[in-house]
């Protein structure tokens, strides 16, 4: 929509912003570090609003916690931007300069009434009501979102809601504003820059289109195909069915964190060959042919590009342990053993200087600079560039951004008489993803070192369920164990589960439907039902 898939400022901005809207994110447990200038922000006076279905700690000290019902995201959306338009709070010269198709959006958004939405996300009208004054009346006003906005199979949809706002609130290019999605891992902007993605080559250039294309093959010596390839979501639904016959797994384990994860098993059994490359025996390891031991970020040299475009250094600090090896190195041997003649890069210092030759954006970034000046943001086009602290700042990159009409589409499992519970799952703050390095160690482990559920009082009332007791959570898809926890961060016929515990894996439960754009399963919504376990209650 705008023309950049990054955030469109920069975490130090945070701190200097006069309103802060936080949807979808538990950002103390997930993103710690990035809170910590939210709770300067606030501490300095700027406003909080918090949209989440759970009472986080954010919500805490916020002006305005939205709790709506998990899925409503869409509704809850277009209410505020139908309130921004009905009084008249959008920033018309910006749209009028800057953006097409929003005549688009005002008719979308004609019916999404804040007494509509609150019949559907449980949100009082009223609190819609300020909430979308408070962000259309401020300046330096941003928006932060994580996975609870994007893990549903209407995702995207929530995310082109989210960019309508900034875009008829003129919030786009302004210091500590602008639309800002925090990324998961410490490079997962980075790899998408560096092309790990199934429809792009490395700086988001169209594998589909025929001028990058021939780009890329005339810098690869070989011809590339014009067939967009699979996403995840789809690669697993093709090997559940034996459709695909080798698999490389590379630093995630897939055991653990994709849904509905018995299908996942059931697929891993039909691939023929499987090979996972990783820091540590995972979950994943158990089902491969070859394990191939890669070394971790304080065993190599390279670069990461954090979740505000800035690319940064990471040095060599000790030698890998025994056979492993940095990551570029296997993947240089590998390609060649499978015929490619792939270059003896000397470091990835070289390695890098490529992808900056190919990639505008990275073109005046290199180890060299970063290691004379510090981190660098992209867009950095030369080596005199100072790089790009916020984005769009004259315009949209892309010329004039496009608005995108939405209409609410219920997630795809709802709850219903034999699974009544709506299920979420997430993160904490002592665990991290998968946690094949922090269940490691005994400090997170013995702070947290067991599945837990987290469940409203009047339902824990409802179903007998007592505080600190052994029960199994099943959906559709499969049975775990967990320990109940009794509280009202939840709303009532909500529960909650953390992700990070392999013996009791909660993906066993969540729905693998996914985005119709980007494939990402609906991990924060599926239906869901408690028992009490009888076998443990029997011990």
């Amino acid at each position: 929509m705008f023309g950049a898939g990054a955030m469109t400022n920069s975490i130090p901005e945070i701190r200097d912003a006069d309103l802060l809207f936080v949807i979808g994110s538990n950002t103390t447990e997930a993103h710690p570090i990035i809170a910590m200038e939210m709770k300067r922000a606030v501490q300095r006076g700027a406003r909080l609003i918090v949209a989440d279905p759970r009472k986080i700690w954010l919500s805490e000290v916020a002006d305005l916690h939205l709790q709506l019902r998990p899925g409503t995201d869409v509704w809850l959306l277009n209410a505020i931007a139908h309130v921004i338009l009905a009084e008249g709070l959008e920033d018309r010269a910006f749209i009028a300069a800057h953006t097409e198709r929003f005549e688009d959006v005002r008719a979308a958004v004609a019916d999404y009434t804040p007494e509509g939405a609150e019949a559907v996300t449980g949100v009082p009208a009223e609190h819609i009501r300020q909430a979308a004054r408070l962000y259309a009346t401020t300046k330096k006003a941003g928006i932060y979102y994580t996975l609870g906005i994007t893990e549903h199979t209407h995702g995207t949809d929530n995310v082109y809601c989210l960019a309508n706002l900034v875009l008829m609130t003129g919030h786009l290019g302004v210091r500590s504003a602008g639309m800002n999605p925090l990324r998961g891992q410490n490079n997962v902007q980075g790899a998408n820059d560096a092309g790990a993605s199934p429809i792009y080559y490395p700086g988001y250039q169209k594998v589909s289109d025929p001028a990058s294309r021939a780009k890329f093959e005339a810098a690869w010596g070989v011809p590339l195909s014009p067939d967009e390839g699979m996403n995840l979501n789809v690669m697993m639904k093709a090997m559940e069915r034996g459709e695909i016959k080798g698999l490389f797994v590379m630093g995630e384990d897939i055991v653990l964190s994709e849904p509905n994860v018995s299908l996942v098993e059931e697929g891993l059994n039909q691939v023929e060959f499987l090979v996972v490359q990783d820091i540590f025996l995972n979950e994943t390891c158990r089902f491969a042919d070859v394990v191939l031991p890669a070394a971790c970020f304080a065993e190599k040299d390279g670069v990461f590009t954090n979740t505000d475009r800035r690319v940064q250094r990471v040095r060599k600090a000790v030698e890998p342990p025994g056979q492993a090896r940095a990551d570029w190195e296997i993947l240089c041997d590998l390609a060649r053993a499978a015929g490619y003649p792939m270059p003896h890069y000397e470091s990835p210092a070289e390695i890098y200087a490529e992808l900056s030759s190919l990639v505008p954006n990275y073109g005046g970034i290199s180890h060299a600079r970063i290691d004379a000046e510090g981190g660098l943001q992209w867009p950095c086009p030369s080596p005199d560039h100072p790089g790009t602290a916020t984005l769009h700042q004259g315009g949209p990159i892309k010329g004039r951004a496009s608005f995108q009409a939405v209409a609410y589409r219920p997630s795809d499992e709802l709850p219903d008489e034999d699974y009544p519970l709506v299920l979420s799952t997430g993160r904490t703050l002592y665990h991290y993803n998968a946690a094949t390095q922090t269940r490691r160690d005994s400090g997170p482990t013995m702070k947290q070192p067991e599945s837990f559920v987290e469940v409203h009082p009047s339902d824990a009332r409802r179903l007998s369920l007592e505080d600190g007791e052994w029960v199994r959570v099943s959906s559709r898809r499969g049975e775990v164990g967990a320990r109940v926890v009794v509280t009202r961060k939840m709303r009532p016929g909500c529960i909650w589960m953390p992700l990070h515990f392999a013996e009791e894996r909660v993906n066993r439960l969540t729905n693998d439907a996914g985005d119709s754009v980007t494939g990402t399963g609906e991990y924060k919504v599926c239906a869901a039902r408690i028992h009490k376990d009888a076998l443990r209650a029997a011990k």
